[in-house]
């Protein structure tokens, strides 16, 4: 016997016993788990009546079911297996475990002895992840000075003001990157982040820099040539000891092992200092200890880690292009998935930094495009196969990697879903790695010392997309290599497919029983006009009575559910919403307490608590109020419903009265989102966000 979908969610999640607690709200069922480690995201994707899958923070996991989750959760619940589900975390906490401490035993069982490993990547992860927006940004404009240089659209002198401004605006992100890491490594660590950025600004003061100048200080300061790198080093006598001087602009190494030591010094500071003054002396002595630390030891010691890493890779590179030139686009589709790219990351900075140029970002270009082009064989074969949501995927991810460099819509929307992908996509990684190794060994770079380097080189850290392509020297040699790596991926996707013949069978399935439903609808909305000449006298009566309502007028528009200004689920906060897991849609932040009917139809569903409503107009349209985020805890406190669920209603006919004022009291945003559940089933679903509406006004279109 086929198992039922409540038993499949409950494997996949992990299984009974790693289920803390269940409840569920208008459209989805919300877990918190022992371990979210355990859980298999990619098979409660594809799961039949599963719409989509949200880990959260803390352990928390929602899975949404839609309408029908009520009915899901009760089967759930029934099950033998749920019986005693929660009762591991209850013993524990019974014999004093905390949270925290079950939590950590059961990802110690997981993860084994490299459980630190993989906290040290979490580390660098969420130390870097808040400033790709404004590294993207300054790539960019990189890439965008360089072309316009090379066109001669502008002057490359240094003696162009304009040009020089320009400048500033990327530079001013590099250049303070490290305060950047600083804050955020130090808010990783739980640590003040201003106190991490406070202490790494001190490295880039003017009167540390001044430090240098031996005209200024004699004897205190003596400085030689490393010809190696060809960089003078300074070394400072400070309190009778030596402190070695660098220019910590653009380092990352630096600030990653500064925070790991202020997190020891501020949590130790913490435990011996009363609550009453931590204000003023928890941060007057961590700055003091680690500032003097990181300016005679920590300082010294991450520029030499970085400078030695990046020399051995330089010499790897020179000696042994071809394997440096293949490994990295072959390693780097196992790296990013798994968080363990942030390194070489962090080493093309200190490569900049350290050596004036970078020789990473090169080969790691060739492995974004095959990801692209992997892509965009996927692509060609939705249109071909007529896959609309697979169309949709590859279209966003698609755009995001050749415009923005980012790989991971490509890498999670599809690649880890269809493991055949990255079959196709490594021989494209390896075939664009060959390109560039050879091109790069016969028509080497000189870079601006005069160095000659064998492979693509580049002086700013940029996201490897179409954009970023003239940042890079020997561009025709990245071009190539590129393209080629493109263009093999995306050729083996298209003629061997991406999906297992089990996966296409499905597809098939799918298509043929969407293409069967819709022939059933026409045949129900042209039934009414044959029948008064096939059927007797009171059959027809009937028929040209019910006629009004099966003929129904198209419903063409989605209006606002409550007065407010419209914005876009991306931006409501809502993970889950903002998937579009539920459809598309908007949320409305609103300036009034009525919630009225957005279509005429019948109500779905209304949740007891007064937070949600699923209504279907006449021809099909099925649309989702869902009053408030996370409104579902307030138990209908603040709510007063006016319908029922069966209920017919009209568009404006109030819905629920709301006490705004008390959910924000609560704690939960008041935004209110709206969406069409049935989006995949239309020609298309338009928000217009960015206005100001009253009750009523139209605020999505809908296409049929």
């Amino acid at each position: 016997m086929a198992e039922s979908t409540a038993s499949q969610i409950i494997d996949a999640i992990g299984g009974a016993g790693n289920v803390k607690s269940l409840t569920h709200c208008a459209t989805r069922l919300r877990f918190e788990l022992v371990d979210g480690g355990k859980v298999d995201q990619n098979r409660l994707q594809h799961m039949k009546g599963v719409l989509g899958a949200v880990p959260q923070a803390g352990d928390r996991y929602q899975v949404v079911i839609g309408g029908a989750v009520a009915s899901m959760y009760e089967e759930i619940m029934h099950l033998p297996e749920m019986a005693n589900a929660g009762g591991a975390a209850k013993s524990a906490n019974n014999g004093k475990m905390t949270d925290a401490e079950v939590k950590a035993a059961e990802r110690a069982k997981a993860r084994g002895k490299v459980a630190w490993l993989d906290s040290f990547f979490e580390y660098l992860a969420d130390s870097f992840r808040p400033i790709l927006g404004v590294l993207l940004g300054a790539s960019i404009i990189i890439a965008l000075v360089n072309l316009f240089i090379s066109l001669g659209v502008i002057a490359g002198d240094e003696d162009n003001t304009s040009l020089m401004f320009i400048k500033a605006i990327w530079k001013g992100v590099f250049y303070f990157l490290p305060i950047m890491v600083a804050y955020n490594a130090s808010k990783k660590l739980k640590v003040d982040p201003w106190l991490g950025g406070s202490i790494m600004a001190m490295l880039m003061t003017p009167q540390f820099a001044a430090l240098s100048d031996a005209k200024t200080w004699g004897n205190a300061v003596s400085c030689v040539e490393n010809a190696t790198l060809g960089t003078t080093d300074c070394t400072a006598t400070v309190f009778g000891l030596p402190m070695q001087l660098s220019d910590y602009s653009g380092n990352v190494f630096v600030p990653l092992m500064m925070a790991a030591v202020l997190g020891l010094v501020y949590h130790g500071l913490k435990k011996i200092i009363p609550d009453s003054v931590q204000l003023v002396f928890v941060p007057f002595f961590a700055m003091i200890i680690v500032g003097v630390l990181t300016a005679f030891i920590i300082g010294p010691l991450g520029v030499w880690v970085g400078n030695g890493l990046g020399v051995v890779l330089a010499w790897m590179n020179g000696h042994a292009p071809f394997v440096f030139a293949i490994a990295i686009p072959l390693l780097y589709p196992f790296l990013v998935p798994l968080g363990l790219h942030w390194p070489l990351n962090a080493l093309m900075l200190m490569n900049i930094q350290s050596l004036g140029y970078d020789f990473i970002q090169g080969p790691m270009g060739v492995w974004n495009f095959a990801c692209f082009g992997a892509t965009a064989g996927v692509l060609f074969i939705s249109i071909r196969d007529h896959d609309k949501e697979m169309r949709q995927t590859s279209i966003g991810a698609l755009a995001a990697g050749l415009l923005g460099g980012v790989s991971e819509p490509s890498l999670y929307g599809i690649h880890l879903r269809y493991k055949m992908v990255y079959k196709r996509m490594l021989i494209g990684c390896g075939t664009g790695g060959v390109v560039i190794a050879v091109l790069g060994w016969l028509f080497p770079s000189v870079v601006a010392s005069g160095e000659t380097v064998r492979g693509v080189t580049t002086t700013a850290f940029a996201f490897t997309s179409l954009l970023t392509i003239p940042v890079f020297n020997q561009m025709w040699v990245y071009g190539v290599s590129i393209a080629v790596a493109f263009a093999v991926s995306m050729f083996l996707i298209i003629t061997l497919d991406y999906r297992t013949p089990e996966q296409k069978a499905e597809l098939q399935e799918r298509l043929a029983q969407e293409k069967a439903d819709r022939e059933l609808e026409a045949q129900a909305a042209s039934a009414p006009a044959a029948a008064p000449a096939a059927a007797p006298a009171a059959a027809t009566a009937t028929a040209v009575a019910e006629a009004p309502a099966a003929a129904a007028t198209a419903t063409d528009t989605v209006n606002a559910p409550v007065a407010g200004h419209v914005i876009s689920l991306d931006d409501t906060g809502d993970p889950v919403f903002a998937s579009r897991a539920l459809g598309e849609g908007v949320g409305i932040q609103p300036t009034d307490s009525t919630v009225v009917a957005p279509i005429s139809g019948v109500l779905q569903t209304v949740a007891e608590t007064g937070h949600a409503f699923g209504i279907k107009s006449d021809d099909g349209v099925e649309v989702l109020v869902h009053v408030g985020i996370d409104t579902v805890k307030m138990n209908g406190e603040g709510f007063s419903v006016a319908v029922a669920a069966g209920q017919r209603v009209n568009a404006g006919d109030t819905l629920v009265t709301v006490d705004f004022d008390k959910v924000k009291a609560a704690g939960y945003s008041t935004t209110t989102l709206m969406t069409v559940l049935n989006t995949v089933a239309l020609a298309g679903v338009t928000p217009k966000t960015g206005i100001d509406v009253a009750a009523g006004d139209p605020v999505l279109d809908i296409q049929h």
